[in-house]
């Protein structure tokens, strides 16, 4: 077992956590507007969808990887290549965090984290982006396949909701930071574009 890949797993699941996106902006507006159990709740609704992509990724890929090394290569480098593109899409984009919690409307805890939940599920970004970044991370020669993709996907679990946890309990704390330090948003841009690209960039050199 190779605890180093497991190790920069986690650093790179942290990175990209904290990196601005879809959901966390999500989390925060909703720790903004409600209060701090509410972005709880559309935290574990969201990585609670994380569970249906790993087991979809564990069940539909590891078989099909189980023995053909032409395959996997094939699926590292459309990993790689998927993350470069991701870099790209960041660079090209524009260097701002719109923060406003004057629309968010009003949901019960239940209906955030079922929210949460279907966004995640029925999204197919995120199935893409299982299959470009778990493979690059197998760290075992004994295990299956299988019970590999399980621990990354509950190892990105875990790592997600503590970097989603401290949004969702520092919401207001951080979106003021964030109004106030107008540069912020280019450092973020390119702290995700060097994300994307280290990725990548390991994911390709991997030896797995």
């Amino acid at each position: 077992m190779n605890y180093e890949i497991l190790y920069t797993f986690i650093l790179a699941t942290a990175a990209l956590a904290i990196t601005p996106g879809p959901d966390n902006i999500y989390v925060l507006m909703q720790g903004m507007a409600h209060g701090k159990k509410y972005g709880l709740a559309t935290v574990a609704g969201l990585l609670s969808g994380c569970l249906v992509h790993t087991s979809l990724l564990a069940f539909g890929v590891s078989a099909l990887l189980r023995e053909n090394d032409q395959l996997f290569f094939a699926i590292k480098l459309f990993g790689a290549l998927y993350l470069f593109y991701l870099a790209y899409k960041v660079l090209k984009s524009e260097a701002s965090l719109k923060l406003s919690d004057d629309i968010v409307p009003k949901k019960g805890v239940w209906s955030l984290f079922r929210q949460g939940f279907i966004m995640n599920v029925l999204n197919p970004k995120v199935a893409l982006f299982f299959l470009a970044f778990f493979p690059g991370f197998l760290f075992s020669d004994t295990l299956g396949t299988a019970a590999q993709f399980f621990i990354l996907g509950l190892l990105f679990i875990v790592v997600s909701f503590f970097v989603f946890g401290f949004i969702a309990l520092l919401a207001g704390t951080i979106s003021d930071y964030v109004k106030r330090n107008e540069n912020i948003a280019g450092y973020l841009k390119w702290f995700q574009v060097f994300v994307f690209i280290g990725i990548g960039v390991f994911i390709l050199l991997s030896n797995n």
